[in-house]
């Protein structure tokens, strides 16, 4: 039987397959309030040209126009890939209660594997749980990264 947890990480790794069918890094993420999905976003980095354009900045970003203001509080952000600095921060800032992650980013990740931001005295911190459809969310970025390679050699 699926959790609650798993269920909303499998609305995110539907929204990161989406991203991948573009071309984009296939993150997906969803904000969670109420047991009711408030917003849901994949990277669009390419299509924009944006740096900015990540998946939980997106969904962050519509969330808060959906609750009229900036702060997310009883909010829970799913994402399939750890968050990066700049998303952590962003999470910080929007007061987000809890985010749940699938798998770990050893290059960029900095809710614990490369630094955790979480950790330090800024005036928010979030309940973080890791690891939720860990092998799917990992997998779905093998695949896009290798099928990247294999196209660039052939």
């Amino acid at each position: 039987m699926m959790n609650q947890d798993e269920h909303w990480m499998r609305e995110a790794l539907s929204l990161a397959k989406k991203a991948g069918e573009q071309g984009e890094v296939p993150v997906g993420a969803v904000i969670v309030k109420d047991g009711e999905i408030l917003a849901g976003a994949y990277n669009l980095r390419e299509k924009r040209g944006s740096a900015t354009a990540h998946a939980e900045l997106l969904a962050i970003e519509e969330a808060c126009r959906i609750c009229g203001g900036w702060r997310l509080i009883g909010c829970t952000l799913y994402v399939t890939l750890e968050p990066c600095p700049m998303c952590t921060g962003a999470i910080i800032n929007a007061r987000l209660d809890r985010v749940v992650y699938g798998t770990k980013d050893p290059v960029a990740g900095c809710c614990g594997s490369l630094i955790d931001l979480n950790a330090y005295p800024f005036n928010h911190r979030f309940s973080l749980t890791r690891g939720v459809c860990e092998s799917e969310c990992r997998e779905l970025l093998r695949e896009f990264f290798h099928s990247k390679r294999i196209s660039v050699i052939e």
